[in-house]
């Protein structure tokens, strides 16, 4: 009898049929004397739509919101259709005694395994491989240690629950909002909240006024130091810094005091996931999805880190015996770093990471035992390891010590400051490249009593700023703040915010659109709060613990649901859309607007019934320009297709395949010179057609 294992994706399948042996390859499964190794493609199975319920809904009418079955179903995705009826074929084979679920080690990796076998109507035994790095050490140990699968049917339980009420709060208000309103407009219970947040922050810039103010420094002696008053270095009315200018310059400043104090910084604990893309934005500029991307890729393909979509920053207690062999796999990438530390017997000095309290269903971010070339890695993703390498490696250097002295003087009756650092350990910031250097301001040898002369007193002239706009990390961390979302699902969430055209991004920050202020006044106040949404994770943490009820949850959803449209109805906001132009529509004589994509601008019919649609500018290539090395336009002319830079008016003509291309061959081709398209027409479409008539 034989094992039936399912990974999430067809490359984590391969990986885990070689470890345990499986050698006969089919289309769809990976086959061994034990096991037999099958995969999903993401999510095989999905709820069913509005239309599959009842066919009047394939067309978006306000009278029959809301829409709320009484049971939710479940339907097979058409595009990969042919993958689920392999396993279902698997799964009736009479040589197959037991089901086990390898897909991702989550709630949603939970989903795309249960929704299957509850398709397929699985009644056999059930077991979970559990890992948290795909090593082949941890691959042997996890299949030796398979956990019974009713050990995480609350898990499942907060995964469906979870998918329910984003299709009925998701599906039901951007239904009503559209129809009503006549323009598309998404929302949902976690992207409207931060686009709130987003829009509150732009508010708060737009509504500040600059005030002037003053700050004083004087020279007294050898020393720089700063007028202060409880604590309040800002002066507000210039004829006070003036007369605080004209009484100390030439006075003598007597030292008041002098505060020295001995402290320690402990080192950083490891990455989780959020941490990490918020660090990765700061550094790198890396948008969320682009550093959870390197990541998987780290994680999947190299081996090299452990599991990626967590939201804890320690570690279990039992993986202190693994710190030697991590440091290990590392050593050849960061020989200098390790070389002293596994003299030193690998000892972790930073003990608080070892806690199974902060531990939830998977531990920090650290690097693998598995051994690592970073000649494989591309220069990208060598920014995200090193992140990972050097956060992990500075658990095994001392705290960072340093001594502050603090001196006060009193000059009149007005006081001046300064400070100085001096650094005594250097210990983790060494390892982490943040080496404080030592800012002597010469206080060492000054003792209380002492004077000097003020030689002179300078006034400076500041406004006060406003709140920057978020960043992507300021996003991330009011995410996490306020419980929105989860680790796995932030980036998509600030995606779907730019795709939808309610935000977008400038110099790396985020500014809400006219389309996004509007849908913001209309929404629901109670959709757009943070609190209301932060309340709906902790439910479904409580109901993946087994501490709450997941029909309950499921009801109170429902209500809600029916409260939300029902307020949208009765709403007698109004709405423009922001992008209309004066051109009409040549299908239907609506008016048409104009929408931003990756590709450039198109225009599209405001009638939400016409599917008229028209490239405005010239689609961009991945083909770059010799000379300013900006993407190239691509235009099909009457001696064939060609590559053109506006700026510089270079033409290059695009290269002509004389012999017959592989499949593989078709696709780095469609890969090179095509973005994703949403609509046809692309150059892609042209290569297909192309090589087709090669054939």
């Amino acid at each position: 009898m034989k094992s039936l294992v399912l990974a999430e994706k067809p490359s984590v399948a391969r990986e885990l049929a070689r470890v345990l042996g499986c050698n006969q390859k089919h289309k769809s499964y990976i086959e061994g004397n034990q096991y037999i190794v099958t995969w999903a493609l993401g999510h095989l199975i999905e709820l069913k739509m509005p239309e599959h319920y009842d066919t009047k809904y394939k067309t978006w009418n306000l009278e029959d919101l809301p829409i709320i079955p009484s049971k939710m179903g479940l339907k097979v995705m058409k595009q990969t259709n042919h993958q689920f009826r392999a396993i279902e074929s698997l799964a009736k084979r009479k040589d197959i005694k037991e089901f086990i679920i390898a897909t991702d080690a989550g709630r949603e990796g939970e989903l795309v395994a249960r929704w299957i076998l509850e398709k397929i109507h699985w009644n056999k035994p059930i077991k979970r491989l559990w890992i948290s790095s795909q090593t082949d050490k941890a691959i042997k140990e996890g299949f030796k240690q398979l956990k019974p699968g009713s050990q995480f049917e609350d898990l499942y339980h907060s995964a469906v629950c979870r998918a329910e009420a984003d299709w009925l709060i998701g599906l039901n208000v951007t239904r009503a909002l559209t129809t009503k309103y006549k323009d598309p407009l998404s929302a949902g219970r976690v992207q409207t909240p931060t686009l709130a947040m987003i829009l509150d922050r732009d508010q708060q810039i737009q509504k500040f006024v600059p005030q002037e103010y003053w700050t004083i420094k004087a020279d007294i002696g050898s020393l720089t130091a700063d007028w202060e008053h409880n604590n309040e270095k800002r002066i507000f009315k210039k004829e006070n810094a003036e007369k605080i200018q004209k009484k100390v310059t030439g006075a003598k400043a007597i030292i008041e005091n002098i505060d020295r104090k001995r402290k320690n910084e402990p080192q950083p604990l490891p990455y989780d996931l959020t941490e990490l893309q918020r660090d990765a934005n700061k550094r790198f500029g890396f948008s969320a999805k682009k550093t959870l991307n390197l990541l998987q890729r780290l994680y999947e393909q190299y081996k090299i880190v452990t599991y990626p979509r967590t939201d804890s920053r320690y570690l279990t207690t039992d993986m202190l015996s693994t710190m030697a062999d991590r440091l290990q796999g590392m050593s050849s990438g960061y020989k200098d770093e390790v070389r002293p530390l596994l003299a030193a017997g690998g000892k972790v000095l930073a003990k608080r990471v070892f806690n199974n309290e902060k531990v939830t269903d998977h531990h920090a971010i650290i690097p693998t035992e598995q051994r690592l070339n970073l000649g494989e890695l591309e220069n990208d993703e060598r920014k995200i390891y090193d992140l990972i390498a050097r956060r992990f490696l500075a658990l095994f250097y001392p705290a960072y010590e340093y001594e502050t002295i603090h001196a006060v003087f009193k000059v009149d009756d007005e006081t001046f400051t300064t400070r100085e650092t001096n650094v005594i350990e250097p210990g983790f910031k060494k390892i982490l490249g943040k080496e404080e250097t030592e800012q002597t301001a010469g206080l060492q040898k000054l003792a209380k009593g002492q004077s000097f002369t003020v030689k002179q007193a300078v006034i400076n002239q500041k406004f006060t700023e406003p709140p920057q706009r978020y960043s992507e990390a300021d996003v991330l961390g009011q995410m996490e703040k306020f419980g929105l979302g989860t680790p796995a699902t932030r980036a998509e969430i600030i995606e779907r915010l730019v795709e939808t055209e309610v935000v977008e991004r400038q110099n790396g920050r985020f500014l809400p659109t006219k389309k996004g202020k509007q849908l913001i006044d209309l929404v629901n106040n109670e959709l757009k709060s943070p609190e209301l949404t932060a309340k709906w994770e902790q439910e479904l943490e409580q109901i993946s613990k087994g501490k709450a009820d997941p029909k309950a949850f499921s009801q109170k959803i429902r209500r809600q649901t029916e409260q939300l449209v029902s307020e949208i109805k009765t709403s007698d906001k109004s709405y423009r859309a922001h992008n209309l132009t004066g051109s009409k529509c040549p299908e239907c004589d609506s008016f048409l607007k104009e929408r931003n994509t990756k590709d450039g601008k198109i225009l599209v019919c405001s009638n939400l019934e016409c599917s008229y649609r028209k490239r405005k500018d010239p689609k961009l290539s991945n083909r770059r320009c010799p000379q300013c090395r900006k993407k190239m336009e691509i235009h099909d002319g009457k001696a064939g297709m060609y590559f053109q830079c506006r700026p510089c008016n270079v033409v290059e003509k695009a290269e002509e395949k004389k012999k017959a291309v592989n499949k593989k061959e078709e696709r780095r081709l469609v890969q090179k010179y095509t973005q994703k398209e949403d609509f046809g027409n692309s150059l892609g479409d042209l290569l297909k057609q192309a090589l087709k008539n090669q054939e």
